[in-house]
């Protein structure tokens, strides 16, 4: 059972690896193919952009199909897409391959997760979606810094190094992913579109984009935000994002957990709010290199334990339609992500260098009312209320 979601988790890694290594390479794929840094950056907003309105598009085409064969397609293509975007000749045809390494990564994250609550009882479910997500957090922690560090002089070889962690995950997966439970009975599509009128699935994909809009929106412009701590020393610099890398994993392991013991609503309210106090301090904790340690340990802790929790509580509403569900919650991800970057940029424009995390503070903050207001049980009838009622029936 284990193996099974690790292989599972090794084709996250890769997807989440192509998904964020590429603000690593954005200055050399700009000097090559004689594009501004902002024009590279394209690369990432296409990617985020795809991937967000193919995956449920993709899940709903695919459901009746058997999960392992759709994995293994979906990894084809995305490990295809990766080779031929380590050849594109120029920057039109490079972004029309990060488009179709995106229609692979949307088939594979919301079958991949889907099929791993398959593979556990109901109790187990958080865990088993962490070890899944566990890929992507694995992926902030070593697959950007090696893909970064291998593509420091030619941005293609990290291109191939994404290929051979597509090739991998395939291989993995055709030969060792075996008996994997089939899809749920079909329906029509109507039916399988019903959850998209839930106030609750609504809420819990507003929430999953306000989430990673607000942790990116810092994320991407770490290094504005640690210039005071780091002195724009690179070796500091990567030792907060390594820190943040490892501390991901972390909250992704204990997400998982603590889902599974206590709930999903308990995991997005309480690390949701710790996320807020962090942001909160930023500002003051980015002055120096001891408190921006802390800072980087903290709001990663947090943050990916609500990742876990997110999916979890959208799986609990309707099992039977968790790849749907987990699509949804995959589009508002990366709506998230594609929407960060302008939403940091603006926040600089407008707070300064120090003061911009302060607007991650604030869409976090919206992000713990939304789940708050979309996860709570209806009261029960008083029945001091009902009993007039019934007395007078009983007459």
């Amino acid at each position: 059972m284990r193996l099974r979601l690790l292989l599972l988790a090794l084709g996250t890694f890769a997807v989440g690896t192509d998904g964020m290594v590429i603000a690593g390479i954005l200055g050399l794929v700009a000097h090559d193919l004689d594009v501004s840094v902002a024009a590279a950056g394209q690369m990432i907003t296409v990617f985020a952009l795809a991937y967000a309105v193919l995956a449920p598009v993709l899940a709903t085409l695919t459901a009746k199909w058997p999960r392992r064969r759709t994995l293994l397609l979906a990894l084809t293509v995305f490990t295809a897409a990766n080779a031929l975007s380590a050849l594109a000749p120029d920057f039109t045809t490079l972004l029309l391959t990060r488009v179709l390494a995106a229609v692979g990564a949307a088939l594979y994250t919301p079958t991949a997760n889907a099929a791993a609550t398959t593979l556990v009882p109901p109790e187990r479910r958080g865990r088993a979606i962490a070890t899944v997500m566990g890929g992507m957090t694995v992926a902030t922690a070593l697959g950007v810094p090696l893909g970064t560090w291998v593509g420091r002089s030619d941005w293609r070889l990290t291109m191939w190094v994404v290929t051979a962690l597509g090739a991998a995950a395939f291989a993995g997966l055709a030969l060792l992913l075996r008996d994997l439970p089939a899809p749920a009975p079909a329906v029509s599509l109507r039916t399988r579109l019903a959850p998209l009128t839930d106030r609750r699935v609504l809420g819990a994909t507003a929430t999953t984009f306000l989430v990673f809009l607000a942790y990116q929106s810092v994320f991407i412009y770490y290094t504005v935000a640690a210039a005071p701590a780091t002195g724009g020393d690179q070796s500091r610099l990567t030792l907060l994002l390594l820190v943040s890398g490892v501390f991901s994993v972390v909250g992704s392991n204990v997400g998982g957990r603590v889902v599974d013991a206590w709930g999903p609503r308990v995991v997005m309210l309480t690390a949701g709010t710790v996320s807020v106090a962090v942001t909160l301090a930023l500002p003051w904790l980015m002055q120096s290199m001891t408190t921006a340690l802390i800072a980087s340990a903290l709001n990663p802790l947090a943050g990916w334990s609500v990742s876990v929790a997110l999916p979890a509580r959208l799986v609990s509403l309707d099992p039977p339609n968790a790849p749907l569900l987990l699509s949804l919650n995959s589009t508002a991800l990366y709506l998230g992500i594609a929407a960060a970057g302008a939403t940091g940029s603006a926040a600089i424009a407008v707070l300064g260098n120090r003061w911009f995390p302060l607007a991650s503070t604030a869409l976090t903050a919206l992000a713990v009312v939304v789940a708050h207001l979309t996860t709570r049980e209806p009261r029960p009838t008083s029945r001091r209320a009902t009993a007039p009622l019934e007395s007078i029936s009983a007459k």
